[in-house]
């Protein structure tokens, strides 16, 4: 092949371009930030987060309008399963230039993305997840469990239901990280308001749909309480099964959103009592952050795991206008520390994160009202009692957090 002074002056304008395109993609790449939403699109999770979730993150990033840096959001459906959850997450930190992993319900995916964030030192905002590991001895200096845990649902909907007389349990539970860690916390509350719990099923998760059985053997028991220590479809499922079978005790639904209300419909979900950390028409905030949520997700209207995506989407980039982009991506848990260092302030959420990682809010306890009790599209709940946060959340001394100190 003849080599002419023109073809190689093409070569060389060529490489010279080359050049200048990988230069203009890294300077681009150096100040930008990556988010990566987890969670369940396709599985019994979905309406709690999934596509939901995915519009609040979003929408956050659209309001906060980036100071002087960009920010891309990609997202995957985990499909409840810890090793593929865990492989995304090393793909995204690995390939992508992924900065941040938030959302992540279903507890053994979050302890399982927890672990690859921790080893790459990157920062993991867990939302949808609710084990209090993540904040005892799965904690990481670059994780921050935001909206809720298992510690604060015992606390508020188990023991108020033991202070209303529910002092013997029978527990129907998901047998994964989550439902067991569920059953532990309000186990140690039923125990320590002098109650009692007489007996336990397990069921596989995810792919159980027919409770019937364990609904047998509890209301076989005698137990004064049915508690559920599951989640989104599967607590549907449950208070549907209880409901046709005509169960007389008392149902405890251990963890429930106003999705899994939507769902049940107010003749079946009357009376009911649950937690949440935020509902849509508890004060004029939350009440503006909905009117804006809900052309994006007109048939799924925000529950605390919705707006916990918001919120700590916009803490996250807070901090990073903080640090400065260049500072946020070197370090998981330098951009952690300053979200811990940096009160949390937006239309769904008022507090702070705890040094090890728990974000700091009130836990609200509602019941779900009557059907004549509703007068609009949505108006579900009644506000029973308001626990602080420091109140509701596990003391720091109590978690075993190997980096604190309380």
């Amino acid at each position: 092949m003849r080599l002419t002074r023109r073809t190689l002056l093409g070569t060389a304008a060529a490489a010279a371009t080359t050049a200048q395109t990988f230069r203009q993609r890294a300077r681009a790449q150096a100040n930008s930030i990556k988010i990566g939403v987890l969670n369940d699109m396709s599985g019994p999770y979905r309406d709690t987060g999934g596509p939901s979730s995915i519009a609040a993150v979003k929408m956050a990033v659209e309001e906060f309008a980036s100071k002087n840096f960009t920010v891309d959001v990609v997202n995957a459906d985990h499909q409840n399963k810890p090793d593929l959850g865990a492989s995304i997450a090393r793909e995204w930190y690995d390939r992508d230039g992924v900065d941040m992993i938030i959302d992540v319900p279903t507890s053994s995916v979050a302890l399982a993305v927890a672990a690859v964030s921790k080893e790459k030192n990157k920062l993991h905002v867990n939302i949808g997840a609710a084990t209090s590991d993540l904040t005892g001895k799965a904690c990481s200096p670059s994780l921050v469990h935001y909206t809720y845990d298992t510690y604060m649902l015992a606390k508020s909907t188990g023991g108020a239901t033991v202070k209303s007389g529910g002092d013997t349990w029978y527990f129907i539970t998901a047998d994964y990280a989550f439902g067991q860690q569920l059953q532990k916390d309000t186990t140690a509350m039923i125990v320590a308001a002098n109650g009692k719990v007489v007996g336990s099923s397990a069921y596989p998760f995810p792919s159980t749909t027919d409770f019937s059985s364990y609904l047998v053997q509890a209301q076989a028991s005698g137990a004064k309480v049915i508690g559920f220590a599951n989640a989104g479809a599967d607590t549907v499922n449950s208070i549907k099964q209880a409901h046709e079978f005509g169960i007389s005790q008392r149902i405890a639904a251990l963890l429930m959103f106003i999705t899994d209300v939507n769902a049940l419909g107010l003749d079946v979900a009357k009376g009911l009592t649950l937690t949440e950390t935020f509902y849509w028409d508890l004060n004029d905030s939350s009440r503006a952050f909905t009117k804006r949520f809900t052309p994006r997700s007109p048939n799924n209207w925000p529950n605390m795991i919705h707006a916990g995506n918001y919120s700590g989407t916009l803490h996250f980039l807070k901090a990073v206008t903080d640090m400065g982009v260049a500072e946020a991506k070197k370090s998981g848990s330098a951009i952690a520390d300053r979200m811990k260092a940096m009160p949390v302030k937006d239309d769904c959420f008022q507090g702070s994160i705890r040094k090890d990682g728990r974000g700091m809010f009130p836990a609200y306890l509602f019941e779900v009202k009557k059907p004549a009790e509703s007068k609009a599209k949505w108006d579900y709940f009644k506000l029973l009692a308001t626990t602080p946060a420091e109140e509701a959340f596990r003391p720091l001394s109590a978690g075993g957090c190997y980096f604190v100190t309380a």
